[in-house]
């Protein structure tokens, strides 16, 4: 066979096992997954955390613009699927109870408790007046909420406020925290109707996974109910993170929500628990706090759109068509950077690792656009993309050196510049490994942002500063056990980062610039 046959044909035959790897990536990441519904005695579930922001509002905005369209569509939809809401604060909502009436739903009403007297004292106020102005819609009234996990105010102080409202409403009174700090603050029992308890495993100090998760909630709630007997447990939240950073082996995504959410139902009605589902939809917002995983706990998403939680088939990521086009036209504009292969060796190679850059990329662009919170990230997160298309278009062109035209001088100007580019990627990884290292908390894990420098640099090296790349190296090698210790081998998404920051520590190290070449370029500029 000649040789461009033979070229044309590993070049096919690579393509078309790139675009079966890519639909198979996708495919695989989206697919539906069938789940048992559960099956509530009432028909409806009992109740679900409800804040009414839009996709794009937030607590924090001044003046708070809460509008009424809002809060009429919101409890209309979810007045579909339960019997009550839960709110944590008052202010705004002054139009809900009217609305709740209309559509048969009732209420659980909160006063927002913070270090701030006045704030409070309004909130209070608030409440008690609501909750008397509606003893038909109002069912219970819930003062604080984790506000001794936050440590705004003392026990002491709580409980006087809770006595104070208990005196002046006839709903039932409760505060809610956390499981945890109910034990450490045992005195608040007394001052309280029911306990109201936060169960939720991904957040603990000592995570759970989703495997053991409704083991972990049903453990707790059986130690309350024998701690606090005969005075009644509420589940004020319970729920599971369908997006974000995965904490030792507690993964979020949208099928071990919709897993654990319609486990626990099934579970609280076996045994007649009392519960409140945590929350009716996402709160980007809280993504400033809490990072990514904060804001991705509803039901429905921020633009209301069902996640495919409570019932019927579930996708960790059902817009994947939609990521696998994305992936497929950098694949082909990969391709057509690079031109026809000029030897066999590049005719299988170019469409692997454009393909390769095409997966990295589109991983990166789906990850940072639920990431993103303020335009400050968004304009790291996109120096991180552009550095990614540079390293791809370099990568391409040294596979197949163009022999004329425009791609000659692209890949002369990108060839002379990609120590920098290595040397951006390797700060860009020496200073999210240092975060993940003090600050690990609320952080994504960024490896699709850059296994493909981490594999472009290790097979295709770059002469770069010495020094630098080498101080990188050490900063990479020294943060990667750390890491990986503070996460605990079962946390994969910290075992996936491990493994690029690892191959990019080689790399850094394979494109150290010898001293000697050094003083041979110093010697050239000095002539």
């Amino acid at each position: 066979m000649p040789l461009q046959s033979r070229a044309s044909l590993a070049y096919c035959c690579a393509l078309l096992f790139t675009l079966l790897a890519l639909a198979g990536l996708w495919y695989g990441l989206g697919r539906e997954q069938l789940l048992a519904d559960p099956q509530p005695h009432s028909g409806k579930l009992q109740c679900a955390s409800y804040s009414p922001f839009d996709h794009d509002q937030s607590p924090f905005d001044k003046p708070l613009g809460i509008r009424r369209e809002r809060l009429e569509a919101d409890v209309a939809l979810l007045a579909e699927r339960f019997d009550c809401l839960r709110t944590y604060s008052v202010t705004g909502l002054e139009a809900l109870p009217d609305i709740a009436r209309q559509h048969g739903i009732t209420l659980m009403i909160g006063a927002w408790v913070s270090r701030e007297t006045k704030a409070t004292r309004k909130e209070i106020e608030l409440l008690v007046k609501t909750a008397n102005a509606h003893p038909d819609v109002v069912t219970a009234v819930i003062v604080g909420n984790e506000a001794l996990l936050r440590r705004e105010i003392s026990a002491k102080r709580l409980s006087a406020l809770i006595e104070e409202v208990k005196g002046r409403v006839a709903q039932p009174v409760t505060y809610a925290d956390v499981w945890e700090f109910w034990l450490r603050h045992p005195e608040m029992a007394p001052a309280v109707d029911f306990i109201t308890i936060h169960l939720l495993p991904y957040w603990e100090d000592d995570p759970t996974g989703i495997d053991a998760a409704l083991a972990q909630v049903e453990r707790v709630h059986e130690k309350f109910e024998q701690l606090y007997a005969p005075k009644p447990i509420f589940v004020g939240e319970t729920g599971w993170p369908s997006e974000g950073r995965q904490r030792e082996d507690a993964l979020p995504s949208r099928v071990n929500e919709a897993r654990f959410m319609r486990g626990f139902i099934a579970m609280a009605e076996q045994n007649g628990w009392q519960y409140n589902l945590i929350e009716a939809f996402d709160q980007p917002w809280k993504r400033i706090s809490e990072g990514t995983v904060g804001g991705y706990w509803g039901l429905f998403d921020a633009w209301r759109s069902d996640k495919g939680v409570l019932a019927g088939p579930v996708s960790n990521l059902p817009d994947w068509p939609r990521w696998l086009g994305l992936s497929g036209a950098l694949l082909i504009a990969g391709l057509l950077l690079a031109g026809a292969p000029h030897a066999r060796r590049a005719a299988w190679q170019l469409p692997l690792v454009s393909g390769i850059a095409a997966a990295a990329i589109a991983l990166w662009t789906q990850q940072l656009t639920l990431d993103s919170r303020h335009a400050g990230e968004w304009l790291w997160h996109g120096a991180l993309l552009v550095l990614n298309l540079l390293v791809a278009a370099r990568t391409l062109l040294r596979l197949n050196p163009p022999q004329s035209g425009w791609r000659v001088q692209l890949g002369s100007w990108l060839e002379a510049r990609a120590g920098w580019w290595l040397l951006a990627a390797g700060l860009a990884a020496a200073w999210l490994m240092l975060a993940l290292v003090f600050e690990p908390r609320y952080r994504s894990f960024p490896s699709s942002a850059l296994l493909l420098p981490a594999l472009a640099y290790l097979c295709w090296p770059a002469h770069g500063p010495r020094d630098e790349l080498g101080l990188l190296a050490v900063l990479l090698g020294i943060g990667l056990p750390v890491m990986l210790w503070q996460e605990t081998l079962l946390n994969t998404q910290a075992l996936g980062w491990g493994l690029v920051s690892l191959l990019l520590l080689l790399a850094l190290w394979r494109c150290r610039r010898p001293a000697s070449v050094v003083g041979l370029l110093q010697r050239q500029q000095g002539t």
